[in-house]
């Protein structure tokens, strides 16, 4: 089976756990014999672009003129089984979902954020969640608020992308949702059941996980909607060093807020942004690693991460991290809800409970979120929709 996978890479200078994702699927679907083809765009090439190419920017999410002549000749020379698309923006289009239809091409598209109806993808907007953008034709909310880079300009291209759209994000073929919160997304938007499969991001074993360190690690974008701010109220709501030790890993808006905090506490470390190998010791030197997202995350890399090298996770209750967690007695972690006094209460129980519940951190991950189980069910769906060729649309 040969599949071609679609995917806008996010700019290299800020960490993106769906880059990392994508490069992970097309490595597990090629060691399992699949042949695949890459189709990649990146945002990093438009510093580059001429002023031509630049010109033509703005209307790239709706049209990806260039991606559209490229993708063209490389399904009328590969003629491949599947389209496989990930992200669209801005240079690729979902405009390719109908070139591949063109060519008698089934597209399955995997959904990582909330980007069929919400502009920005977060379903959040100034520091709470927002749904004002549901069940509208035309986004104005989106615009009004400016909620795409912070341009009402780009905020009114991408809502009326999303307009134009809605007739083609409705003829994808098969929708893999990462977690049952994007399934309900999906049906909400009016895409039915049939044509949903829950499958969740995977990442490659990193081996048998290294003795628990101590203290915890948040490692993310530091952006508001990541909790960052969140994390450091619990924080101070305990005396230094009665924690053990605080690690932040990351870059975004927030950075000074990371530098003061570490700055006034000898308990609080900011270790600036990390490549992987970076990421990697910190964790190694840690005992807990938080994810405490106040948007609906979908999927948090960092859970991953954290799971598969053998760490339990304290997480706030939001998206799809109680998926991840599980709950019960082989759940990888704890939740709590997305308020300084309930994480501040949960910051001492994981502290001592991070040794007994390290093991069910590994056992969830090997179970549920390895390679090999979700490898071979890619791959099913994969067969499920060259068998049936293209669904009724």
């Amino acid at each position: 089976m040969k599949v071609v996978v679609a995917h806008n890479r996010y700019r290299e200078a800020i960490p993106s756990g769906e880059n990392v994702i994508v490069d992970t699927e097309i490595e597990q679907l090629r060691a399992s014999g699949l042949e695949v083809v890459s189709f990649q765009r990146s945002s990093d090439s438009i510093g580059a672009m001429s002023a031509g190419q630049k010109a033509l920017l703005p209307v790239s999410p709706m049209l990806g003129v260039a991606a559209q002549r490229d993708l063209a000749a490389l399904l009328e020379a590969e003629k491949p089984d599947i389209l496989h698309l990930h992200n669209p923006y801005p240079l690729i289009s979902p405009r390719v979902i109908r070139t591949a239809h063109r060519f008698g091409v089934p597209v399955i598209q995997t959904v990582h954020n909330y980007r069929q109806v919400c502009s920005s993808g977060l379903y959040f907007r100034d520091g709470h969640n927002c749904h004002d953008c549901r069940g509208k034709l035309l986004g104005w909310p989106a615009i009004k608020n400016r909620c795409y880079r912070g341009s009402a300009a780009q905020s009114a291209i991408m809502a009326t992308t999303l307009a134009v759209h809605r007739p083609t994000w409705r003829s994808v073929d098969r929708y893999i949702a990462l977690t049952d919160k994007i399934a309900a997304h999906l049906a909400d938007y009016g895409i039915p059941a049939g044509r949903i499969v829950i499958k969740p991001n995977g990442l490659p074993d990193p081996g048998q996980p290294a003795p628990l360190g101590e203290g915890f690690l948040y490692g993310a974008r530091l952006s508001p909607e990541k909790g960052l701010g969140l994390l450091l109220d619990a924080w101070r709501q305990h005396p230094d060093g009665a924690l053990g030790t605080l690690r932040i890993a990351g870059d975004g808006e927030l950075r000074p807020l990371a530098e003061q905090v570490a700055a006034e506490r000898a308990d609080v470390s900011y270790l600036g942004p990390l490549d992987r190998a970076g990421m990697t010791a910190a964790r190694r030197a840690s005992a807990v690693v938080v994810a405490v997202p106040t948007w609906e995350d979908v999927l948090p890399t960092v859970v991953l991460e954290a799971m598969s090298a053998g760490r339990p996770v304290l997480g706030t209750a939001v998206g799809g991290v109680p998926y991840m967690i599980g709950d019960g007695p082989d759940a990888a972690g704890w939740l709590a809800r997305p308020e300084v006094g309930a994480l501040a209460a949960a910051l001492p129980v994981a502290r001592d409970g991070a040794a007994r519940t390290a093991t069910a951190a590994r056992e969830r991950y090997l179970r549920h979120f390895h390679p090999d189980v979700l490898t071979k069910r890619l791959i099913e769906v994969y067969a499920e929709l060259s068998r049936a060729g293209r669904s009724a649309r």
